[in-house]
């Protein structure tokens, strides 16, 4: 695979530094995880209570709301790495759950006694229906107590139509967080789940109202879809999804290329037990930085913060953007490739923000030279983690000829094969027989298999016979 850029502590910033790096070595496990992680929590807090114009006279605004993907083999501690990151936003979550209960509970305390008072009213009025109809009528005259509310800050396994219900209470935003998030890309791919995906892409821009037309339900209007999303996915799997990504297919629609913060990582295959408490004075100063955040307030109901760039940040960023954009519009690069990277016309500006409401909330709204700074950094780190990604596609059929040759050299294919019984395997990578041919096809280029038809009384059909030499050499 291409090689990616070693995460470098100096991207984070210094109140998120000490604490993601413990966690990293503690695990022993690639930083990058962790770190994708606290940034996408961090971004869900925020959500669309503050945007960024990120030119100097132009209206263009950007939500920092930001998709993170870490991408890794089971038992790299992408599991562990995660929930560790999105502890502190656990916290406030259970917080929150525990005032709501005890808020829930008055509330029912004060309907049950309005249900009373109201029986009474009644009663009284029916006596003064006639006598006095006027006063009959305002005992009558009752509101309902609106029920509490209660604010999510994680959203794990629903449906659509209820993730919608919990964006209409929660309008500027909420983090989406699947542990392993290929089940979710493969129900979006499966006939009448397009609503669901045109949802989902949608939240990706965070400022943009929903509407939901359901028989028997009537409409349900969202003010504002704003969704962060955080997941982990194995190679196999996002192989697979990038693949169907860029061949046309339905999932070629962009949902992929919105995960601006995907990292795949190169893993150290040493390991050092680590049996040491974590660091309590890092994880405290984490703990300040949500909590801070999770009390950032909008300009006004329906208005957020505007923050803006001082004018070296602004300089830094034309100076990124210009020829940024240029690129885009040659065509060196994979459409799949320019499709992602053009993502970060948000995610280089949303990252600015994100670390000025880190580092410096009382700038006054403005985004300052170190921040955009270690923001374009960000940018060069992920671009390798993205020509890891779409190289998958590039060259489907080179990944799906190694991972073969690996099972014919085993000798559980035996010495002849048919790619009907690759597929019943369920290998990642070889889940049609298209994708076994091309694979296989490498293969007899190389001399390892050698094609083969036969006939059955229908049509003839295909096998592949395995070079003794591939047997041989798994055995020496």
């Amino acid at each position: 695979m291409p090689p990616v850029q070693k995460f470098d502590p100096d991207l984070l910033p210094l109140s998120l530094r000490p604490w993601i790096m413990d966690i990293a070595y503690r695990m022993q496990c690639p930083p990058d995880y962790p770190a994708v992680g606290s940034i996408v929590a961090l971004s869900s807090l925020i959500g669309a209570r503050a945007v960024v114009q990120p030119k100097a006279r132009d209206t263009w605004q950007v939500v920092p709301n930001l998709w993170g993907l870490v991408v890794g083999r089971p038992g790299v501690m992408k599991s562990p790495a995660l929930s560790a990151a999105l502890k502190p936003l656990y916290q406030l979550q259970a917080r929150e759950h525990e005032c709501w209960e005890a808020e829930h509970a008055a509330w029912a305390i004060d309907t049950k006694l309005a249900d009373l008072q109201k029986a009474n009213n009644e009663k009284e009025a029916r006596q003064l229906a006639t006598k006095d109809p006027e006063k009959a009528r305002a005992l009558l005259h009752s509101e309902d107590l609106p029920e509490p509310t209660q604010r999510r800050y994680i959203i794990n396994d629903t449906t659509v139509e209820k993730l919608g219900e919990l964006l209409k209470v929660n309008p500027w935003g909420v983090l989406s967080y699947r542990d392993e998030i290929y089940g979710l890309l493969a129900s979006m791919e499966k006939s009448g789940q397009e609503g669901s995906r045109a949802f989902y892409l949608q939240a990706y821009d965070g400022d943009k109202g929903y509407m939901f037309d359901r028989i028997g339900r009537g409409e349900v209007h969202i003010p504002r879809v704003c969704l962060a999303m955080l997941g982990g996915i194995q190679p196999g799997r996002v192989q697979e999804y990038v693949r169907g990504a860029v061949s046309g297919g339905s999932s070629d629609d962009g949902l992929l290329q919105r995960f601006g913060l995907t990292v795949w990582p190169d893993v150290n295959s040493a390991y050092r037990l680590i049996d040491q408490a974590p660091d309590a004075a890092a994880k405290q100063a984490v703990q300040t930085v949500f909590e801070r955040l999770a009390r950032l307030h909008p300009n006004s109901d329906t208005e957020p913060q505007i923050w803006r760039l001082d004018p070296a940040a602004q300089t830094h960023f034309i100076e990124w953007l210009v020829p940024f954009e240029t690129e885009l519009r040659g065509d060196e690069l994979h459409p799949a490739l320019i499709s992602h990277l053009a993502k970060y016309r948000k995610l280089i500006p949303a990252l600015a923000l994100i670390f000025a409401l880190v580092e410096t909330p009382a700038s006054g709204g403005v985004i300052g030279e170190a921040e955009m700074m270690r923001a374009i950094a960000w940018g060069d780190y992920l671009r390798t983690h993205a020509n890891r990604l779409y190289s998958a596609a590039v060259t489907p059929e080179i990944t799906g000829a190694a991972k073969l040759l690996k099972k014919v050299s085993s000798g559980v294919l035996g010495s002849e094969f048919t790619p009907r019984i690759v597929v019943q395997k369920e290998w990642g990578g070889l889940n049609t027989p298209e994708e076994v041919r091309k694979a296989a096809n490498v293969l007899v280029e190389y001399g390892w298999l050698r094609p083969e038809k036969y006939q059955t009384g229908g049509r003839p059909s295909e096998r592949y016979v395995v070079n003794p030499a591939a047997l041989q050499q798994e055995a020496a």
